[in-house]
């Protein structure tokens, strides 16, 4: 299996896949298709479930990355100020084993592409860490990195807005909600004017229409059988970003449910097409939470979602106007005081 056959999600209904280690398989956990097969396991091999006995039973190495540019086939010089006894080693010898430790990761990349992939690679790894993104996330930003450096040219881009990019597009495949600004303020380079943002979303532009991430061509066999309606896929994101939301203004939960039923039942193209989806989620939350009688400010939810107050205003003058909701009102029972 190569680089290019790795999926993360399901080809047939673009569902998550399921890990059978037993059997070495990725199985859709919707339609129980099998898209990989005979994976090789890099992991360690023992069968305990101790940590301790795992670590005495190992008999191999640890297993290999795409994050790491050598894929994690290197040897580390750790960074310490004792020895192997527990005692405190003199300043001399610190500053050797600082020195040794600088030649030895300048001695293991030899070349100018090298440098680049380490340098991506290492800034897809540090952002990811400070937004707390899951293991997957980073072995498939670093899958796409590899693929597309390997067969177009990225010389000469910024390190921060490619890893940023990357980073952009492996959330959009893993579907997890982050936007680019955050994923921009999380490589750490300030950003007044706002060009770092523009400008990893070039890369991202360049990326997806180069590469062809979501306008991959279907096969006769792909086309024949029956794919699931883009309309299923923009529910789906809303969904996402009003549980973000939901999650980020510490909203009831019933408040999220209604917005996400609303979501499902106002679901049409024409109302989602060249709209922001975190403007969608926030209109949707300011009219569930209107129906409920929860008192929610549009300038709470605009802070949050990153629009302003008109837009969530327009959008929620557009679900009101495509759609007809109607609110049946239940009489409240009153239970009988007992003396």
């Amino acid at each position: 299996m190569t680089t290019a056959e790795y999926y993360t999600q399901c080809p047939e209904c673009s569902a998550n896949l399921i890990q059978d280690h037993s059997k070495g398989e990725y199985i859709c956990e919707r339609c129980g298709c099998v898209v990989m097969d005979q994976v090789e396991d890099y992991g360690r091999e023992s069968n305990s479930t101790d940590f301790e006995e795992k670590s005495k039973n190992t008999r191999a190495s640890g297993s290999t990355s795409l994050a790491l540019h050598d894929f994690g086939l290197r040897t580390e010089i750790a960074s310490g100020s004792k020895d192997y006894a527990g005692k405190s080693i003199d300043y001399q010898m610190a500053e050797t084993m600082n020195s040794i430790r600088k030649w030895h990761i300048r001695s293991r990349i030899v070349s100018p592409q090298e440098r680049r992939l380490s340098n991506v690679l290492t800034k897809i790894n540090e952002t990811c860490a400070a937004m707390s993104l899951p293991k997957l996330l980073v072995e498939t930003s670093a899958m796409l990195y590899r693929n597309f450096e390997s067969n177009y040219e990225a010389k000469g881009k910024s390190i921060a807005c490619m890893a940023a990019a990357t980073i952009y597009l492996a959330c959009k495949k893993c579907s997890v909600v982050r936007s680019l600004e955050e994923i921009v303020e999380a490589t750490g380079v300030t950003d007044p004017d706002r060009s770092n943002v523009k400008l990893s979303s070039k890369y991202y532009r360049m990326m997806v229409m180069e590469m062809g991430v979501f306008t991959e061509q279907q096969t006769p066999a792909a086309a024949s059988t029956p794919q699931p309606a883009p309309s299923l896929a923009v529910a789906s994101a809303i969904d996402h970003y009003i549980s973000k939301l939901a999650n980020m203004a510490k909203i009831d939960t019933k408040v999220e449910r209604l917005a996400i039923d609303i979501a499902h039942k106002t679901d049409d193209h024409m109302l989602a097409d060249g709209k922001a989806p975190n403007g969608l989620a926030a209109a949707y939350i300011y009219i569930a939470s209107m129906l409920l009688g929860v008192n929610i400010l549009q300038r709470d939810v605009s802070s949050l979602s990153g629009v302003t107050e008109v837009t969530i205003r327009n959008r929620c003058k557009d679900i009101l106007t495509y759609f007809k909701l109607t609110v049946t009102v239940r009489p409240q029972q009153t239970r009988p005081a007992f003396a």
